[in-house]
């Protein structure tokens, strides 16, 4: 077990034995500060549920849901909040065929990332169906939102909660956030684009923003042999529900090179 797995396994016993699953950040410093562990922030960011420490997995589960304010709760059903990369069959994988720039592999960021399938016009394909679509992009960054959702049909009130979108397109009304990481995983965080969802569908619903339609990217690159995969899914949601969450569409991408005219 990592220290980071330890302090986690801490902080739910603590939370057991009192019987209340809310805490904050001042008891992940304090446990933090025990257990040797030097980056207490990074403690409440389960990106996969492979992260989890075994006591946190038994039974169906708990999760971590951000409250806002520094707060946080142990919440049940490990699986709610946890969706498995959809496998993607032979006929939707493709070569995709490009002239790459010098910058192409100039780092392995999620900024990279989303700038070279950008570039290349692979997110106007994936998105629109159209290599001629023409949406506006809106870089990374990072906002508060209060509000109310649910999960499994409990409410859920969070007050300025932070959430980070690493890059969100519009075209012609229709919004698409987007998430990206390296390498192929087996599940993601649903939090991860059900926050930044919340966020633009608090604008639909108020109309401060004609927007007609939210989804989620979530985009994956394993670089092998010098032979890059971009894995995209495309997700959105029904409700103000965690569990909502539904597949549009996937689509496997190998970039091969070509020289230029």
């Amino acid at each position: 077990m990592g220290k980071k797995q330890e302090v986690l396994t801490k902080i739910f016993r603590h939370c057991q034995q009192r019987g209340d699953f809310v805490f904050d950040n001042e008891l992940v410093k304090k446990i933090c500060q025990e257990v040797n562990f030097k980056n207490p922030f990074d403690v409440t960011k389960i990106d996969k549920s492979t992260l989890y420490p075994d006591v946190m997995k038994q039974g169906t589960g708990y999760f971590i849901i951000h409250l806002g304010q520094g707060n946080h709760q142990f919440v049940p059903n490990q699986s709610l909040a946890y969706h498995p990369f959809e496998a993607i069959d032979q006929a939707e994988t493709g070569v995709w065929e490009y002239v790459p720039s010098i910058l192409n592999d100039f780092d392995s960021s999620e900024a990279n990332i989303l700038s070279v399938a950008y570039n290349q016009l692979i997110l106007h394909d994936f998105l629109y169906g159209n290599r001629r679509a023409n949406p506006q992009v809106y870089l990374a960054r990072r906002t508060k939102f209060t509000g109310e959702y649910t999960i499994d049909s409990q409410p859920i009130s969070v007050t300025q909660v932070q959430l980070e979108m690493d890059m969100a397109l519009e075209w012609n009304g229709n919004v698409a956030i987007m998430e990206a990481k390296n390498g192929f995983h087996n599940d993601f965080a649903v939090y991860q684009l059900f926050h930044p969802y919340l966020y633009f569908d608090h604008f639909r619903r108020s109309a401060r923003l004609n927007i007609k339609t939210i989804q989620c990217c979530y985009l994956q690159r394993r670089k092998r042999k010098g032979i890059s995969t971009l894995r995209l899914h495309l997700y959105r949601f029904y409700e103000r529900e965690l569990s909502s969450i539904e597949l549009v569409r996937k689509r496997e991408y190998v970039l091969e090179r070509r020289d230029p005219l």
